[in-house]
């Protein structure tokens, strides 16, 4: 049980990282580089803020970190309790932490793109920064459906509350309404953002649980005899 205790947490610690790095790089650092509509703008902002500019690759690059490092985690903490459900939180976190990478690589093509423009760059670098916003806005798909199987390891493990497993189930349903709603229906972009609630209420929920107690000290006997390995 210590041990996965010590799991458990350390997924926690993964799941912050993940958190932090993309509110700070996708919430504060980017509006203040990427203007929507106004490329002459967005372009002086990498200009004039280079080093900002850098600091949103390097936090997308965080996020790809973290998200993998948590969805192998995930796996390793869950397998026991329900081995299909465990690898689709680890697949579809890793596919989610792909389609970061992309926008990473989008983000760092605009940097150098401004730093030694080549015809058209303001209008490149728009290009660049609204197709990282489609590999975030696409991407987030994965992560609505990852949060579907941690629900459902939550509740067949017995090991954290099961509330919080309900929390995370339809966190990750609404997650995905609001991703096709986005396409769907941009115009209802204010209905999308409050379907995200639910998932975010789950996150920090489950951030907060890993960290501060792991998993329940005592699991129910019916999940021990499936355990294997470490």
């Amino acid at each position: 049980m210590s041990d996965l205790v010590r799991t458990a947490r350390l997924t926690g610690v993964f799941y912050l990282g993940l958190g932090i790095t993309a509110m700070l790089g996708f919430l504060i650092v980017r509006p203040q580089l990427f203007i929507a509509g106004d490329p002459a703008a967005t372009l002086g902002n990498l200009v004039g803020h280079e080093t900002l500019a850098r600091v949103g690759v390097a936090l997308e690059l965080g996020v790809v970190v973290t998200q993998a490092l948590a969805a192998v985690w995930f796996y390793r903490l869950f397998r026991t309790a329900d081995p299909v459900a465990a690898g689709s939180i680890g697949a579809f976190g890793l596919v989610n932490a792909v389609a970061i990478m992309g926008s990473a690589a989008m983000l760092a093509t605009a940097g150098e793109l401004a730093g030694e423009p080549i015809g058209d760059a303001a209008t490149t670098v728009q290009t660049l920064y609204l197709v990282s916003d489609n590999l975030w806005g696409v991407g987030n798909l994965f992560f609505g459906l990852w949060l579907i199987p941690m629900g459902t390891c939550v509740l067949r493990s017995r090991w954290m509350p099961r509330p919080l497993g309900w929390v995370l189930v339809v966190g990750g349903i609404c997650y995905l309404t609001s991703g096709f709603l986005l396409y769907l229906a941009p115009d209802a972009r204010i209905v999308a953002d409050l379907l995200v609630a639910p998932a975010t209420v789950g996150e920090i929920w489950m951030i907060g649980y890993l960290l501060t107690v792991g998993v329940r000290r005592q699991v129910p006997s019916r999940v021990l005899p499936h355990r294997q390995g470490g």
